[in-house]
């Protein structure tokens, strides 16, 4: 099989730099263009060289639709409003969408579910094989300690991140509420401040710490009557994001249509 012609969305950003950079030192795919956000000054940059690297010959653009004709896939860490944007024409083109964007809402993850009778879509709120391996830990604890065990989930990010908590922990929180057979939406508690009454049992709760420029550290906590249990990840460079989402995409390319997350690319589905 030919290598895999991908496209990295928001090009010019750390994760798109750290995306180009994976594709350049991987075997199997090969860049195929380097989409940025209208009005960028970054548009007619190449992208080699804003990564780091040689030049390539492959400029930062703004039109995904010219750029995906010639392309197998995309890769997506940017923000909502260009996700749901490239989303559409990811799905016509009939590419790979693997989708690292977080602080997605609800309607937006149903917009991105909508394509997905047509279209291949590997999303995840983190594609590395370590934090992956931790949700699927996590939902087993959850499932083994009944609701005595409170359970804390903190993460700590670069100052630079925009929303919380960040897509990480979410998954993390879901893996959690899995494994409890409950619903995070209707057991979660975010942000306590001034006199909150005392913690309500069976919640998952969410601490979200910003500064410096960490790439991401998160733990999960289960406290229960004169014992806890941490479990914890720490992300040291951005380049396994990147690597993690490569693996997803080649494993992606020629799948039957479908909304696929990490744990089926790792295997860890049935966990």
């Amino acid at each position: 099989m030919s290598d895999m012609r991908l496209i990295v969305a928001g090009a010019g950003g750390r994760m798109g730099r750290a995306l180009v950079r994976a594709i350049s030192e991987s075997k199997g795919a090969v860049l195929a263009g380097a989409l940025e956000a209208p009005g960028s000054e970054l548009l007619g940059k190449d992208s080699g060289v804003l990564a780091g690297l040689p030049a390539n010959d492959i400029k930062l653009s703004a039109d995904l639709w010219a750029m995906s004709k010639e392309a197998d896939g995309i890769l997506d860490f940017t923000v909502p409003a260009a996700t749901i944007a490239n989303v559409a024409i990811a799905a016509e083109r009939g590419i790979v969408h693997v989708v690292g964007t977080t602080g997605l809402s609800m309607s937006d993850n149903a917009v991105i579910k909508s394509v997905t009778n047509r279209a291949v879509v590997v999303q995840s709120g983190n594609m590395s094989l370590g934090v992956n391996l931790l949700a699927a830990v996590v939902k087993r604890v959850a499932k083994a300690l009944d609701q005595s065990f409170d359970i804390e989930i903190v993460e700590t990010h670069h100052r630079m991140k925009v929303d919380a908590p960040s897509g990480t922990a979410l998954m993390l929180g879901q893996a959690a509420a899995a494994g409890r057979g409950v619903s995070l939406d209707e057991h979660s508690e975010r942000g306590r401040d001034g006199i909150t009454g005392a913690r309500r049992p069976g919640n998952i709760g969410f601490a979200s710490l910003r500064g410096g420029t960490v790439a991401g550290d998160h733990s999960v906590t289960f406290l229960g009557s004169f014992e806890r249990l941490t479990l914890s990840h720490q992300a040291e460079d951005r380049m396994l994001f990147a690597h993690g989402a490569l693996k997803a995409a080649l494993w992606a390319h020629g799948r039957a249509p479908g909304h696929y997350s990490m744990a089926d690319v790792l295997g860890l589905s049935d966990i």
